[in-house]
């Protein structure tokens, strides 16, 4: 449910989004349904990275709040969207997703617990194929066994603050960035990195279908082996695979 006005919600969760009209109001639904079957109150931030369609008003007609945030640099957009955050806990998920219907409760009760510095509630594919499989396959073990993992990021507020939020100089790993600094940040004060199970986000595979399936394993080699010859190249290929107007 909306909090009211005057009321500090349990949890504000943050979408970064640019030109996002298309998918936006499929996460919005998937929102609804998790807002529904939590008993807390939850805020919804769409911090708007500059969009040229109608993402702020479908956005405003939802019942989120718009927060402005030119810099095209994800984590720029990331923090512009928990600045504004009222919660005790912040989450962030992208747009293009859904949510599961139980995630605010599964994250709520993770941080409940007072053992957990920050998690993510993982995420599968929204569709399989061999490619999609295989690169599953390569990054799961990675997360599970580290606790870096995608889906919806989510933290405390106050240790929000403390781990310095996103690092606003990376235009990609900055979420990798950003879990390491709250893993440092837990180890401080006995808390640990979490993987809570039961709420995985459905991740769109939109990048598959552009770039291809195997892409990962067919284009991302040859990437590798530019950054590590040429460290300037990495801005290049930050724009065009994450930052691209039609992407």
């Amino acid at each position: 449910m909306p909090p009211a006005d005057d009321a500090t919600p349990r949890i504000s969760l943050i979408i970064p989004a640019f030109n996002e009209a298309e998918l936006l109001p499929r996460l919005l639904d998937s929102i609804d349904a998790a807002r529904a079957a939590y008993a807390g109150t939850v805020e919804v931030i769409v911090a708007d990275n500059a969009s040229t369609d109608a993402t702020a008003e479908i956005a405003r007609q939802r019942g989120c709040r718009v927060v402005a945030v030119e810099r095209r640099a994800i984590a720029s957009v990331r923090n512009g969207g928990a600045a504004a955050a009222r919660g005790e806990i912040v989450a962030f998920t992208d747009a293009d997703g859904r949510i599961h219907p139980r995630t605010f409760a599964v994250l709520d009760a993770a941080i409940a617990t007072g053992r957990i510095v920050a998690g993510a509630t993982g995420g599968h594919f929204e569709r399989w194929s061999p490619g999609l499989v295989a690169t599953f396959v390569l990054f799961a073990p990675i997360a599970m066994a580290t606790g870096f993992d995608t889906g919806v990021v989510f933290c405390r507020r106050d240790d929000f603050v403390a781990a310095g939020g996103y690092d606003e100089s990376r235009l990609f790993a900055e979420d990798v960035a950003f879990l390491l600094a709250l893993r440092r940040h837990g180890k401080s004060t006995g808390r640990r990195l979490a993987r809570p199970w039961g709420a995985r986000t459905t991740i769109s595979t939109r990048k598959f279908d552009r770039w291809g399936d195997w892409h990962f394993f067919t284009r991302m080699p040859a990437v590798a082996w530019r950054l590590l010859q040429d460290p300037q190249a990495a801005t290049d290929f930050a724009r065009e695979y994450w930052y691209r107007p039609d992407r």
